[in-house]
């Protein structure tokens, strides 16, 4: 429908610029202003609880427009921090019986450096004896007690280092069985926490933010109203910069090009015009309508093509306003 819209005005404007070319004012094309319009609808459903603007506001980018009533999406997101909240209660703490094997093994630890202290001052003794012994001021028994003594203290030390190496298993499998329960437990965890985005997601999507800076055209909705996802709210356009979408014949294509500055003519007031200046942004490839059969030269200057024509707006450019194109 849009497309037809288009194809019977240029049929229009074409016939005005064959009428007009025979007046005094002189012109080259015709069109009429547009600008880049916006529909934002609800991303969320429920009530409208703010909705603070009003046709023909400007607006900033980024600015929170209306919210909706997160109240449901709040109730869900505090059920969810509740289950997780149980969930970590389950939890089991390794941290107690890690703390009494690791005070075991300190304890262990502390015994091997004192034998190993007593074990240094037995071998100096043994080495005393030994040399006491040879020049026959020890007898073999003494000596033979040092020995046994250190060999006692070996014993007494590789042991336990043997019990200290027990005691790490065990802390070790103690943290393993700890956190393969918890492992279990985790996993109930996870799918609360993705949904939990979710729903952080979905409180966010109740605040609507603008996005586009410019004016507000038609309001869709107001404060009370029930809205759901999906339904516009408001429609907005880009006001800063117009677009002329204008019309010329297919012998005139070879006057234009992208980036060429042209004069637009306005009207200002009943017998007044005013000229302000644009640029070509866009030329149509394809004819908006075209004749049955082409045959002379004549015919091809039938052929209608688009052309649109930025103009930046002072403010006095309204969409649907119509300008005159002169090259």
């Amino acid at each position: 429908m849009k497309n037809s819209a288009h194809i019977l005005r240029g049929a229009i404007l074409l016939l005005n610029i064959a009428a007009c070319k025979t007046e005094a004012a002189k012109f080259d094309a015709v069109g009429t202003f547009e600008a880049t319009e916006i529909i934002v609808s609800s991303e969320a459903t429920g009530k409208i609880l703010t909705f603070n603007v009003k046709e023909g506001d400007t607006v900033g980018l980024g600015k929170i427009v209306a919210t909706i009533d997160p109240l449901s999406i709040e109730l869900q997101k505090e059920q969810i921090a509740a289950s997780m909240t149980a969930i970590g209660e389950k939890s089991n703490d390794a941290t107690p019986q890690v703390q009494v094997l690791a005070a075991q093994i300190n304890v262990q630890r502390s015994q091997i450096a004192v034998q190993r202290q007593q074990l240094s001052v037995l071998q100096k003794e043994q080495k005393r004896f030994e040399a006491l012994v040879k020049a026959d001021a020890a007898t073999p028994k003494q000596l033979d007690d040092i020995t046994g003594q250190i060999s006692v203290l070996n014993r007494q030390i590789d042991a336990a280092e043997s019990q200290i190496k027990v005691f790490e298993r065990q802390e070790q499998t103690q943290k393993d069985v700890v956190s393969i329960q918890n492992r279990g437990i985790s996993s109930e965890k996870l799918p609360l926490v993705k949904r939990l985005k979710q729903l952080d997601d979905q409180i966010a999507r109740t605040r609507v933010t603008n996005p586009l800076s410019g004016t507000i055209l038609t309001k869709y909705a107001e404060v009370g109203e029930i809205t759901m996802a999906g339904k516009a709210l408001y429609k907005i356009a880009d006001m800063r910069e117009m677009t002329l979408r204008a019309y010329i014949q297919g012998s005139q294509l070879g006057q234009v090009r992208l980036g060429q500055k042209v004069n637009i003519r306005l009207d200002d007031g009943a017998d007044k015009s005013r000229e302000v200046s644009g640029t070509i942004t866009w030329i149509s490839s394809k004819a908006e309508f075209t004749p049955k059969t082409i045959q002379t030269k004549d015919e091809r200057a039938n052929l209608v093509y688009a052309i649109k024509i930025g103009v930046p707006n002072d403010g006095s450019l309204k969409i649907g306003m119509y300008g005159e194109v002169i090259f």
